[in-house]
């Protein structure tokens, strides 16, 4: 790749609000002053947009308000002027339906605040499940200077000197405590002890999977997303990263000078490697889509197939992410894998992705294994198709109960969530521990939004009986921080006429992991008969965001993008009249 010729001040995209000697340039450093700021505060200096996802419901960012501020620092420290922007926040406990509705939301407001500001480069702070996506997603169609700044993840939990996780120690407890096994006291003081600080999840679920991927891609400073959030390198990521946006505005090197094709297979190995979240799979492929770059589920199954998980954290291990810093964190995880990875690829740092390796040491390998002594022999996620999902679905394989890697059926369908919610723990249901558990109508268009309903509960009456695991399949998501023999994401989806939507109980159903395939034991005959008797349901939303979100997103093998973002000419730049 040539060299670039370091910008000018007169080539900064700034320049086009404040610089020109006419009546709108006036306009705009006067109402600059309006807010305090002189002349010598911006004249001359590099904007650097900061896109802040803070908000009071975001309990993963409580604390960026502060690394705002330590950012800010950073950009003045290197001759810089920071403007903050405020985004949806997109809070993964508060936010309903869910966020993944609003990802595409986010992206969208994100690119909109990045393409009508006076900004030359933008600081983009996320780290909650969808907010990573969203960014990076908005950072490559707007294509100015950009670096990452990932929330981090809490403390680790504790409670009765037992070790434990968000989410995936919470869904256990809480299967103890339908089963009758603890009390409403006992929960409460597992709550009480789980959440101790700002930050995401501490195990590997969709944030700390996106964080890390974020950081393979070469979009934030090395070793960024591995820091906990409380910690004060955290505060000094938040400062360095500050400082390095100015000069990447004068290098100008942007997104579309580090995402390649090699990159996103990197970012799937670490995503494998790590036994990430199944979520990856469909931001992975809206990030990549934004780059004009295909990426395919064939190629996250090619991929899991030659990459074990060497990382041994929750839900598929035993640690957290505050452990596998200490042993070296996502850097000294690469360093494992160097053989799998193309460290050639260039990264925010304006060097190469082994040059943000050099000196990085794995400490524990306990936590961070061997490649000799894997967790699980392939990737974390395997991709199943088969006729119940022609375009393919996925599974945490490393999260399911080994016994039912293979596994034959009967389905127990239920026709919707509130369908689910009403009859799973109904005494009568008819269903045994070697049942099918199938939920229809929870996809992407369906729910509306793919909600992570994907973790089916056990049937009461058999959680009393110490089942703690069956098959279960859906077109929604689950939580990266749940486990289970949980099938996801099964495209097409019920609501647009996916053969999901034609199971029916009773029908028996063959899951194969090791073979990739799901299939239902019907004939092919059968199946179009069934086809001509189904009813599509009617979307229950007329006006607003969700109504244009049903019209244009695609299905979860495609990443579930809105189509006009996806694709399209360039937005031109605004006007300055």
């Amino acid at each position: 790749m040539a060299t670039k010729t370091r910008k000018k001040l007169e080539d900064l995209r700034s320049q086009r609000w404040y610089g020109p000697s006419d009546m709108r340039s006036v306009s705009h450093r006067a109402r600059s002053r309006q807010m305090g700021y002189s002349g010598e505060d911006f004249t001359g200096k590099p904007k650097i947009g900061i896109i802040n996802t803070w908000s009071d419901m975001n309990t993963c960012h409580s604390h960026f308000k502060q690394r705002a501020e330590e950012i800010k620092r950073g950009v003045y420290e290197a001759g810089g002027f920071p403007i903050e922007l405020p985004a949806m926040s997109l809070g993964e406990i508060m936010v309903k339906p869910s966020t993944m509705l609003y990802r595409n939301f986010l992206a969208m407001e994100a690119e909109e605040l990045i393409r009508c500001h006076p900004v030359d480069g933008v600081v983009l702070m996320g780290g909650c499940d969808k907010t990573t996506p969203a960014l990076l997603m908005a950072a490559l169609t707007m294509d100015l200077p950009a670096i990452y700044v990932p929330a981090g993840p809490m403390l680790r939990g504790f409670f009765a000197g037992e070790t434990l996780g968000s989410g995936t120690d919470v869904l256990r407890y809480w299967a103890d405590r339908r089963a009758g096994l603890i009390d409403d006291e006992t929960m409460e003081n597992v709550v009480g002890g789980l959440s101790r600080s700002a930050g995401t999840c501490m195990v590997m679920g969709t944030a700390a999977t996106m964080m890390s991927i974020a950081e393979t891609l070469g979009m934030t400073l090395p070793g960024a997303s591995s820091i906990p959030a409380v910690d004060s390198s955290h505060a000094l990521m938040a400062a360095a990263s500050g400082r390095r946006i100015v000069d990447m505005v004068w290098e100008d090197l942007k997104p579309s000078d580090i995402l390649t094709r090699a990159s996103f297979d990197n970012a799937t190995v670490i995503d494998m490697a790590l036994g990430g979240s199944t979520n990856a799979m469909i931001h992975l492929i809206a990030v990549a889509g934004r780059a004009g770059i295909e990426l395919t589920l064939e190629r996250f199954d090619e991929i899991s197939k030659k990459t074990p998980v060497i990382l041994d954290i929750k839900p598929s291990g035993k640690y957290l992410m505050e452990d596998f810093y200490y042993a070296g964190g996502l850097r000294g995880l690469m360093t494992r894998l160097t053989g799998q990875l193309d460290l050639t690829q260039k990264t925010v740092t304006g060097g190469t992705l082994a040059d943000n390796l050099e000196g990085a040491e794995v400490y524990l390998d306990e936590v961070i294994r061997p490649l000799d002594n894997p967790l699980y022999h392939e990737g974390g996620t395997a991709i199943l198709r088969g006729n119940i999902a022609t375009d393919g679905c996925v599974i945490k394989q490393t999260a399911a109960d080994p016994r039912f890697h293979v596994h034959r059926g009967p389905a127990v369908v239920f026709e919707g969530y509130q369908d689910l919610h009403d009859r799973i723990d109904d005494p009568g249901l008819d269903v045994t521990e070697d049942s099918v558990l199938v939920l229809k109508y929870a996809g992407p268009i369906g729910a509306p939004g793919m909600p992570e309903w994907g973790m089916l509960p056990i049937p009461k009456k058999l959680l009393e009986k110490g089942v703690r695991d069956m098959v279960r399949i859906s077109d929604c998501r689950m939580s990266g921080t749940a486990y289970g023999t949980c099938i996801l994401h099964v495209a097409p989806e019920a609501q647009v006429g996916g053969n999901l939507a034609l199971i029916q109980t009773g029908d028996m159903i063959d899951l194969d992991i090791p073979g990739r395939r799901l299939n239902a034991d019907i004939p092919d005959d059968e199946m179009e008969a069934r086809r001509k008797a189904w009813t599509p349901r009617p979307f229950p939303y007329e006006r607003g965001y969700t109504a244009l979100y049903a019209r244009h997103v695609t299905q979860a093998n495609k990443g579930c993008d809105l189509d006009f973002l996806h694709a399209g000419a360039e937005t031109p730049e605004p006007p300055i009249f």
